[in-house]
């Protein structure tokens, strides 16, 4: 049996272009190899998974590249990676200070790649501080660490800064429909959305959420199966109850939510997350605003759909019940029932257009 490889590692990107999502950084290093403005120490910071490691290793490579320090077959020289994590020691550090000072036996730079380096000691910050302030003129220092506020600041000062950003919905949906093709996954476009913004910016979480119901869904990743995956309340869920309380079906309004809550769902985030479809269906009633709605492109021209049989006093006053029922969730001594009575008052709505809603002072 083939060992499996999770997409994560198999796509990892070897060249500049092929990273997702920062472009401000990697055309600002491929401009500083060709000029010949590289620092000597370079800080990449930014959350989880972004591409801090993956850019320090192609710059890595490059550098060997020009200074012709890479075999035959690819192998490149000269570049050492140290986990901070589990080197976090002072002596760890002076070992490699102590490494720093010969000069490269094939080519011009020596190469270090320091990741998750917040985790360093403050004695083996300090040990480091001389060598980062004046290193040798063979040694390259990348420093990599997701947590820049934990850096002291005597070495933020030494090093040139590159702060990594979140990588938006659009380029990982982007990314994912690439995968999908090359592995042969069939997939519905907000399948892959709703991956994308559960990863909240973090390409490899996205990834190994895609492997995950890549295996699920045996390579056909649909909606449901995705929602049913990540355990996310189903857009459809919140189409159907609006659909309800607009016809002021209430019984049938409570046996559905009734049926939410014996999935497992917390009746809070499901009162939440309806006041939220409300502010969609808001969002979708005017063209200009309907980019504002985080959906996929299939369910925003739902959302549409539904916005259309609302007018947009009453999507003011349903939202209002929503966060009500939301803000009054924790203190009530009977939570289900403050979510049920909120149904209750989203169902009369369009019963008449005078319905008084009770808010507590």
């Amino acid at each position: 049996m083939e060992n499996f490889i999770v997409s994560a590692r198999k796509y990892r990107p070897q060249e500049f272009d092929t990273v997702v999502g920062q472009s401000h950084i990697t055309d600002t290093l491929e401009h500083a190899i060709e000029e010949n403005q590289l620092a000597q120490a370079l800080l990449f910071c930014g959350p989880r998974g972004v591409g801090k490691t993956t850019c320090a290793r192609i710059l890595a490579r490059k550098i060997n590249e020009k200074d012709g320090s890479v075999s035959e077959d690819g192998f490149a020289y000269n570049i050492y990676e140290l986990d901070a994590a589990s080197n976090n020691s002072v002596d760890d550090i002076r070992e490699l200070i102590d490494q720093v000072r010969f000069a490269p036996q094939v080519g011009k730079y020596k190469v270090y790649i320091i990741d998750e380096v917040h985790m360093l000691s403050s004695a083996a910050f300090n040990a480091f501080l001389k060598t980062l302030e004046e290193p040798p003129a063979h040694a390259i220092f990348i420093l990599a660490t997701t947590e820049k506020h934990k850096i002291i600041p005597t070495i933020l000062s030494r090093c040139q800064i590159y702060d990594f950003k979140r990588i938006t919905i659009e380029d990982i949906q982007a990314h994912l429909r690439n995968i999908a093709q090359k592995e042969n996954v069939q997939y519905e476009d907000d399948a892959l959305y709703l991956i994308a913004q559960k990863a909240d910016g973090a390409l490899r979480d996205a990834l190994s959420i895609f492997d995950r119901l890549s295996t699920f869904s045996q390579k056909n990743i649909t909606l449901a199966k995705a929602a049913e995956v990540l355990n996310i309340l189903d857009y459809d869920q919140y189409l159907n109850i609006v659909d309800l309380a607009k016809e002021n079906k209430i019984p049938q309004m409570l046996f559905s939510f009734n049926e939410i809550v014996k999935k497992g769902f917390d009746p809070h985030i499901f009162i939440a997350g309806l006041g939220n479809h409300f502010r969609d269906l808001m969002m979708a009633q005017n063209a200009s605003t309907i980019e504002l709605i985080e959906v996929g492109e299939q369910t925003k021209t739902k959302f549409v759909e539904q916005a259309q049989k609302w007018n947009a006093q009453q999507l003011i006053d349903a939202i209002e019940i929503c966060n009500h029922a939301d803000i009054n969730y924790k203190n009530s001594k009977n939570p289900r029932l403050t979510v049920e009575i909120a149904l209750m008052q989203l169902a009369s709505l369009t019963a008449n257009g005078d319905v008084t809603k009770k808010k507590s002072s």
